[in-house]
Formats: structure tokens, sequence, C-alpha cells
């Protein structure tokens, strides 16, 4: 968790950018990754100097190479330690000048970063708000991956509230949730097709490095983690290269994160090839049935990219893998043979674990649609018994346009820190969620329909025409209505009779 200290030192660099006329966040944080990315590289050549030094042998691998650049430059100046100490007008001139289209060349080492890094533009318009940058930028601790990781969260929560641009961000504690519910295993290869800045990769990575501390110190795994593990596929380079650089900050060497339009025809070579999806997919667009790949339309034929995005899903899973996906509430209850084709074959062919209904400002201020979680395991052969139901009805944030905490940090997220009294629970459910998620086998099955959580039988699933919304199963508490004599009624009706006289008496007295 990052200090108060930091939090303001990032403010402070947020405000230069917007006072040295940079207002768009994206644009800002697309900045902001380049620098902190070209401070990195710094310290890698740094390790390997030290390396060098101590083994009293030749650099194995230069970061920076020696000599000249084609404008005549030392690439020695390229580095960050070098040119921090420049006046403004210099350190401009190397960094837009020759840093920059140096940076451009760096995808041949392979790496998800260079590769992202090769379109990157300079749009820093001064020397005066690059040294500002600079500066504040340097006074930021980077050692630490916890606190790189929080730090770089902490900027990703400035573009929710920027308008617009909050789509790419799902809230943080809702991925947990998502990602405790899935239990990620060392083993397991991680696809988010809509992956936007890596969210649900880096949870499922702090997840496994807090569960299966094992996994970094076994060389095999070790190795699965940071090169094969990973899986993240946007359109939109700008939130590639900041999705790539999270997924760096947060420890991962070397995840694929690559260009792709998920449902157009390149994707299906990825068919049946990973064991876990995490996605909050775009909603409420519409694709032209020659753009959308072939295979996805002989699952559901339809244009709707929610259910595009389902049927991809069923694709990308091998047989046993298991996904959590956020799905607007018409996929649950839609009436096109698309929508009931679609829930039939999850319920029927696959097995459909769970569905956990959302309040309606999770995704607020820029979205106020309501949602809901999907859990489903890949079988191509059926499975589904029962299905989960949960209806959230807090999650320990208010459901305005400001979305502020109920609670106190230490109360709020699928796991907190301190346990929640019934009062509490009421602010923030997530935690009961989970508990009664892992009892979804056991006495989650006895409880009634009246209650937050429940168990619906297949059957009664498939006489409803496959209907996933939590309503259509929900039973309501009704009050007994007080019992009473003849005699109590009589005597009630004539001491209304007696009232109505008396207004009317009243209301004539008025009148005269």
């Amino acid at each position: 968790m990052i200090t108060g200290e930091i939090k303001n030192q990032i403010d402070r660099i947020w405000d230069a950018f917007w006072s040295g006329g940079i207002s768009n966040p994206l644009e800002v944080i697309e900045q902001i990754t380049y620098l902190l990315f070209l401070r990195r590289l710094d310290d890698l050549h740094t390790l390997e100097e030290n390396k060098s030094t101590k083994l009293k042998k030749p650099m194995e691998r230069r970061v920076f190479p020696s000599g000249k650049d084609a404008k005549k430059r030392p690439y020695e100046d390229f580095r960050w330690s070098r040119f921090k100490h420049f006046a403004p007008a210099e350190m401009f001139t190397v960094v837009s000048e020759h840093v920059f289209p140096w940076l451009r060349t760096l995808g041949g080492d392979d790496s998800t970063y260079a590769h992202h890094m090769k379109d990157a533009r300079f749009t820093i318009p001064t020397p005066a708000l690059l040294s500002k940058v600079v500066d504040l930028l340097d006074g930021v601790p980077m050692a630490d991956r916890d606190t790189k990781g929080d730090l770089y969260e902490y900027m990703l929560a400035k573009i929710a509230t920027a308008g617009q641009n909050g789509q790419f961000r799902t809230p943080r504690h809702i991925i947990r949730l998502m990602v405790e519910m899935t239990a990620p295993q060392p083993t397991d290869l991680v696809c988010d097709p809509a992956s936007g800045t890596c969210g649900f990769l880096v949870a499922v990575g702090e997840h496994l490095r807090e569960r299966h501390p094992e996994i970094l110190h076994d060389a095999k795994l070790k190795k699965h983690f940071h090169q094969r593990m990973f899986h993240g596929f946007d359109f939109d380079n700008t939130m590639l290269r900041i999705g790539s650089m999270n997924m760096l900050l947060h420890g991962v060497e070397n995840p694929d994160i690559r260009y792709r339009d998920s449902l157009a025809q390149d994707h299906a070579g990825d068919e049946e090839a990973y064991t876990l999806v995490l996605a909050n997919p775009p909603f409420a667009g519409s694709l032209d049935y020659e753009n959308t790949a072939k295979d996805l339309l002989q699952i559901v034929k339809t244009k709707k990219t929610e259910l595009l995005f389902l049927a991809l899903f069923l694709r990308l899973l091998k047989p046993g893998g298991r996904a959590a996906v956020i799905v607007p509430d018409g996929v649950l209850f839609g009436s096109s043979n698309a929508h009931k084709e679609l829930r039939r074959m999850l319920v029927e062919e696959q097995k459909l674990d769970a569905v956990i209904s959302l309040p309606g400002g999770v995704f607020k201020p820029y979205a106020g649609v309501s949602t809901a979680i999907l859990l489903f395991t890949k079988t191509n052969s059926g499975g589904t018994d029962d299905v989960w139901f949960y209806d959230v009805d807090a999650d320990g944030w208010s459901l305005d346009d400001k979305r502020t905490p109920l609670l106190s940090e230490d109360k709020l997220g699928p796991i907190p820190r301190v346990a929640l009294t019934a009062e509490e629970h009421r602010k923030n459910n997530l935690p009961d969620v989970l508990a009664r998620w892992q009892e979804r086998e056991g006495k989650e099955r006895q409880r009634s329909r009246t209650a937050q959580s429940f168990c619906v039988p297949k059957t009664d699933i498939a006489s409803q025409s496959y209907d996933l919304s939590l309503n259509r199963y929900k039973e309501v508490v009704h009050e007994e209505v007080e019992h009473r004599s003849p005699q109590e009624i009589l005597t009630g009706l004539e001491k209304l009779e007696v009232a109505i006289e008396q207004g009317m008496k009243e209301l004539e007295g008025m009148l005269r």
C-alpha cells in the first residue's frame, strides 16, 4: 500500500501535466509510462554493469549500446541517470530527438514492453515540463515491487475519474472477488481477451504470489509464471502499452500482451488454449457479420458483442477450463434466439456454476448498467446440476457517481483485514459472497430462495427458457396478515364510519 507522501508526489506529477497543457488522462499515463520504461532500462543496465564488475567479466547484455547514435549523441546520454542531471533545454533535446527514436527500435529484443514502444510518441510540449516531471518521478521510490505496482494502480485510478476513458477500468475489488472465486493455480494459462490495463492479469499474479509463493522458487514454475502464464489482447495500442507497464511494475517479466481484435477471424489459432478466462468485455456493441469470426457465428449467430464474447470464451477454454466474466443483465434474460441458445449451451452443454447479481452503480460514474458475474466451467458434456445465485446489495462503496467508501480501508474488498459485523456486512457483501461460494456444494443447497444466496436446480432453469435473472427465482417474504375475529372487524368498521361522519360534519361547517 502506497503512503500518503507517495500519493502526493503522484498528484504533483499529474498537476504538472495539467498545468503544462496535457489534460487527457490517457496521454498523461502514456507519457509517464514511457519515462518509467526509460528509468527501468537504466536500472537493468546498472544491474548488468554491477554483475560485470563483480565477476570481472565483460557485460553479457548491454541495454544501451556503446558508441553514438546516427546524430552523434553518445548512447550513454540516453540513460535516465545521466539525462536527469541535464539542463532542461538539453534534456528536452536528448529525450525528444535521440531517446525516443532509439526507443522505437527496441522491438527486436522480444519483450512485450519493447514491442509496444515501437510507435512511442513523445508529446511533452516544453523543456520546463519535462524537467519537472523527470525530477518528480525520480523522487518516487521504485525499488519495491509492491510500491511500484500500487503506484501505477493509483495513477490508473485517475483514468476512472475522467469520464469516457473509465471503461478501461473494472473496479479492483470486483476483480479481486472474481480471482478469489476462480482460485488461479501455478500451472494455469490465463487469458483476458479484452485486457485494457491488464487489471485481471495483475490480480492473478498477485494472488499467486500470495497463495502459492513456491511459484517463484521452483525454476519450472517461475519460468511458466514469467513467460507463458499471462495472455491479454486489446485493439487499442495505448491500452497495450499501459497494460504491459502495469504487468512489468507488478513483477511479470514477459507476458503475452498483444494487439488483437478478439472477435475477428485471427483468434482462431487460440482455440482451446487456456485454462482460465477472466474478463469484462465491451457491452452494447454490434458488429457486422462479415467482420466477425466465422467459428463464433457457428456457436451463436448474433451481432451483439456481449454474446459473441461469451462464445469466444467457450472457444478459448480448454476442456476443464473455467471462466469468471462480467455480463450486462440483458444476457441473463434476453428473449432473442441467440440469447436463449447461448444460455442453453452454458446450462446443458457446459457447467454453469454461478450467477452473481451486482448492484447497478458498480460501474459509476461512467456507466449505470446493471451487470452480473457468470462463473462456468467448460466440459463439452454438461454437468450443471444446481446453479448458485447471490444477490449483491452493496460492494463497500456508495452506488452514486461519487463512489465513496462506506467503510474503512481495512474492511473493504472480498478479503478484509478485519472481520465485519452484521451492520458492516450490509455495506460490503463481498466477503460473504466468497464465504458462501465455498459452501455451494454443502449447506448453500439447503437455503431458502428468500435468502440472499440460494441454489436452483437445472430442471427449474430449463423450464424457464434458461432465464438466468436472479429475480426469476428469488422468493419474497410476505408478512403474515394479523388474524382478526368478525367482531373485531365489525368494531373497526363502526369506528371508521363514525370518523367519516365526523369528518363530513366538519367539512360542512367550513363550507358554511
